[in-house]
């Protein structure tokens, strides 16, 4: 019987464990395929690939998991068994890598003008060259002991509803799946319910 888990993350994107990890970690836990799908990035992948050499009964699928938008808040599209190397892919996932570090600039800003809640030097620290994201931000944030855990900073600070909230470049749910096309992918919906 095979052990499964298509919905993984690393170091790349909000996970806490570098892809070689991931796939060390997998292995050990008898796991037989995996589906490496960071947030908006697809730059753990190959490495990832690389580790699973190692392991002949672990298959690595590349994947991704897409931010998207619509009017009640976010949605999440996964893209599974898709060219990483695919220029368009790669093209907007460079624009949107930009776009985070600039919504996450933005965020750091609104935290403290005067007195930071946290130096944007910090936040880049931790996120140590993935894709920057708000969970960066709230683990910043607790190291000053300004919360009691990462959750607090998205429900006080950092929801799209909080003070420091910041925008960042959108797309639609259906324009994930046709870029997730476009790069040889299966899209399916995260998080269905």
């Amino acid at each position: 019987m095979s052990r499964v888990d298509l919905h993984v993350h690393s170091t790349a994107s909000d996970g806490r464990l570098a892809p070689a990890d991931v796939i060390q970690e997998a292995a050990e836990r008898g796991l037989t395929f995996i589906a490496l799908t960071d947030h908006d990035t697809v730059d753990g992948i190959a490495s990832a690939q690389a580790a699973a050499q190692a392991f002949p009964r672990l298959k690595v699928i590349p994947g991704i998991e897409i931010s998207t938008d619509i009017a009640q808040g976010e949605v999440h599209v996964l893209g599974y068994f898709i060219d990483f190397t695919d220029p368009e892919l790669k093209a907007n996932l460079d624009r949107f890598k930009t776009s985070r570090v600039r919504r996450a600039q933005g965020m750091v800003v609104k935290l403290g003008p005067s007195s930071p809640m946290t130096r944007w030097s910090r936040v880049q620290e931790i996120a140590g060259g993935s894709s920057i994201g708000r969970p960066h931000i709230a683990q910043a944030m607790l190291e000053k002991g300004y919360i009691t855990t990462n959750k607090e900073a998205f429900t006080k600070y950092i929801s799209r509803d909080g003070p420091a909230y910041v925008e960042r470049e959108k797309m639609t749910p259906a324009e994930a799946v046709g870029l997730i096309i476009k790069a040889k992918g299966l899209p399916v919906l995260a998080h269905p319910l």
